[in-house]
């Protein structure tokens, strides 16, 4: 069956919010969801020789990866996050406390290129398990990134398909689910750390 990627979307927010797979901000629709078991999710994509072995990642700054984030940061990795209110612009940020969109300003270094970054960490609406990813349609994420750098994602298993039934916004070498790792085959490679 194909679906243009405004029904597919609207496929997962609804299986999401039906099932209770999701949390704040609710319900879902117009998001990159923040899937329950997250936290989880983001666990097990940086334990990935993959991506444990990298220390400069550019990070989404939607909800589902703040996680991620806090793990990432606790680990000693340095983050870029989009910058939200100056388009191209980024946050570098080393601190713990800097996790959070609201604390950026205090723990963060807005910056115009993300010197170093190895790797980009996406939030996703859906992802087929041959790393082809749908965002929620508009955002950083859908201008596409300044380098040409492997990406990553974080999904829940409502979030995922087999397949993709349109065409895709950018591909992904890893997904982080709650159950462990999936590694995409015929995605781009992961750069050497």
């Amino acid at each position: 069956m194909t679906l243009t990627p405004g029904a597919l979307r609207e496929q997962v927010w609804n299986d999401l919010l039906a099932r209770r797979a999701c949390a704040y901000p609710t319900p879902p629709h117009g998001h990159c969801p923040n899937f329950t078991h997250a936290r989880r999710a983001a666990t097990h994509l940086l334990a990935h020789p993959a991506v444990a072995a990298l220390h400069t990642l550019i990070v989404g700054p939607e909800r589902a990866l703040l996680p991620l984030r806090q793990q990432a940061l606790k680990a000693g990795k340095v983050l870029y996050v989009p910058h939200q209110k100056k388009a191209g612009w980024y946050w570098r940020v080393t601190a713990p406390a800097g996790a959070r969109l609201s604390a950026l300003p205090d723990h963060g270094e807005a910056v115009l290129r993300p010197v170093g970054a190895q790797a980009a960490v996406l939030a996703c609406v859906v992802v087929d398990r041959r790393g082809q990813r749908l965002g929620k349609g508009f955002g950083w994420g859908a201008r596409g990134l300044p380098e040409a750098l492997p990406s990553f994602t974080l999904a829940h298993p409502l979030m995922l398909r087999d397949v993709l039934p349109c065409p895709a916004d950018s591909t992904v070498t890893l997904i982080g689910t709650s159950g462990g790792v999936i590694e995409c085959p015929g995605a781009p490679a992961t750069p050497a750390p």
